[in-house]
């Protein structure tokens, strides 16, 4: 008889912010592509594409967010591999940000968040729970 691995509660954590944020980002993607497109309409300005490619970028990653919010809950091998490379996303683009003169302030709690998370993904317990032990 194969025993099922209880889900850690970090884990259980991580999935529920994960879905919720996976949610409202595909919708605030949506909106984002909307107004992009509606401005493109009337306007046809530079911000138009840009506004349009920053809702593609938010619409794919809340996806991506939402994929793994459900595979953290299920406890998905998968899901590992996809939180951590989201969690290393993130790091790389709020140093981008940085570099490109965003403010430090917030890309550092956010590098802070991504770095904490990938440390507790890479626990033995959390491995071991997604069969990656």
């Amino acid at each position: 008889m194969q025993q099922t691995m209880q889900r850690p509660m970090g884990v259980t954590i991580l999935a529920v912010l994960a879905i919720i944020f996976g949610i409202l980002g595909i919708l605030g993607g949506g909106l984002t592509l909307l107004g992009g497109a509606a401005l493109a309409a009337s306007a046809g300005t530079a911000n138009a594409g840009l506004l349009t490619a920053l809702g593609g970028i938010l619409l794919v990653t809340s996806v991506l967010e939402l994929a793994f919010g459900i595979g953290a809950w299920t406890l998905k091998p998968w899901a590992w591999t996809l939180g951590v490379a989201l969690e290393v996303i993130s790091l790389i683009l709020a140093v981008v940000n940085i570099a490109l003169g965003g403010s430090i302030t917030g890309q550092l709690l956010g590098i802070i968040i991504a770095a904490v998370i990938l440390y507790y993904l890479f626990t033995p317990a959390v491995k071991a729970a997604f069969g990656r032990a």
